[in-house]
């Protein structure tokens, strides 16, 4: 079965001339990970978040032994990053402001000091669509200078550990006026003014006036941050914009995610196809031409033969982009069930930890082999 396999596999990526299109030279990509979810449970698209609905994957807190996910995947697979999504309202105690609530932020840091210990590189990632509690971030929510603060907050805790990785914003999504197209030029000077208002330059001026001048802050579009529209929906043209405080745009690198289900949504088993030529291939040219980096932060599939082939297609394209693609994260482990449709999450079986069948045959770097951390 798995000789059957491979062969399909190199039949369709040889018969797929788009692998090819525009390939610079092949390298190894720069991180490989997955999500550890469980945090941000408790919170909805529209950012309505409840504290006490999140199952921390952290075993002192809820028995999910998160740690020992981590350490498995670094060990046994090459993993060197992990995604860590929390709501806003976990971080401050269901209150909307930018003043951390010692008591909940010291529970969500011990997930960060556990990531850390694995030598990976760890994602802060606010998991709210742009949004608490409904309420869009700096319209009729809360302010660009709550948010600014909020990050000035975080970023104070981790600015000397090289090792964190921001993530200002998770999946933006159905912002206000996105519909009027009249004139491209007004399009995107609209959508700058709203992606900044959604709080990408407040975040990073508030993250690099902290001293955290060193780490890589992660630029989310509009569209759930969705790399099929990251070009054509204005969200690239309106980040490459956003600066440093110096001027520069080092270490600012666009946040994108893909999924291979029909609708693009990530809920559904089977996968259909491999992204390249409606989302990586222009999204690649873009940051080409422009001389900007992403890291694909969620991605992933059902645990079925289509994600496997779809998903092992969509890292070798990646890696073939290496020069302007960081990476890529599944979506997820951490506290969902096993038996959650896009579960990453390994079984722990006497001994030792057994992978899902989507990570076991095309996301682990030691299958796949297109990745820094196991060369």
């Amino acid at each position: 079965m798995a000789i059957k396999f491979l062969y399909s596999f190199v039949a369709v990526a040889l018969s797929t001339t788009t692998l090819l299109v525009n390939a610079q030279t092949s390298a190894l990509l720069k991180f490989a990970g997955v999500n550890i979810a469980g945090f941000d449970f408790g919170c909805g698209t529209d950012g309505t978040c409840v504290a006490s609905g999140a199952v921390p994957p952290v075993h002192q807190l809820s028995g999910i032994d998160g740690l020992g996910q981590m350490q498995h995947f670094v060990q046994d697979d090459g993993y060197n990053v992990f995604r860590l999504p929390v709501g806003w309202q976990y971080l401050t105690n269901d209150q909307m402001t930018g003043v951390l609530d010692e008591t909940q932020f010291s529970k969500y840091n011990m997930l960060v000091s556990d990531c850390l210990s694995t030598g990976a590189y760890c994602v802060i990632d606010i998991h709210n669509y742009a949004r608490y509690n409904g309420q869009i971030i700096g319209q009729g929510g809360p302010s660009n200078e709550i948010f600014a603060e909020l990050w000035s907050n975080i970023a104070s805790h981790w600015k000397n550990e090289t090792k964190v990785i921001f993530g200002v914003m998770n999946e933006p999504h159905d912002i206000p006026n996105m519909a009027t197209w009249a004139k491209y030029v007004l399009l995107i000077r609209r959508l700058q003014m709203i992606l900044r208002i959604l709080g990408n330059k407040a975040a990073v001026t508030a993250i690099r006036e902290v001293g955290a001048v060193t780490q890589m802050i992660l630029l989310p579009g509009t569209d759930y941050t969705s790399a099929q529209t990251f070009v054509s929906s204005g969200s690239a043209g309106a980040l490459g914009a956003v600066r440093n405080p110096d001027g520069t745009f080092t270490n600012l690198i666009m946040d994108v995610h893909k999924y291979l289900d029909y609708d693009n949504s990530g809920t559904n088993t089977e996968c259909v196809t491999n992204g390249i030529d409606n989302a990586w291939s222009p999204l690649t040219t873009w940051l080409r031409a422009n001389g900007r980096q992403a890291l694909n932060t969620e991605t992933g599939g059902g645990n079925v033969d289509s994600c496997v082939t779809n998903v092992l297609q969509e890292i070798t394209y990646q890696a073939s982009q290496s020069d302007v693609i960081l990476g890529y994260i599944g979506w997820s482990a951490g506290s969902f069930a096993t038996n959650y449709v896009l579960s990453q999450v390994p079984s722990y079986i006497g001994t030792g930890w057994n992978d899902t069948l989507l990570v076991s045959k095309a996301m682990s770097p030691k299958t796949n082999k297109l990745v820094a951390s196991v060369a």
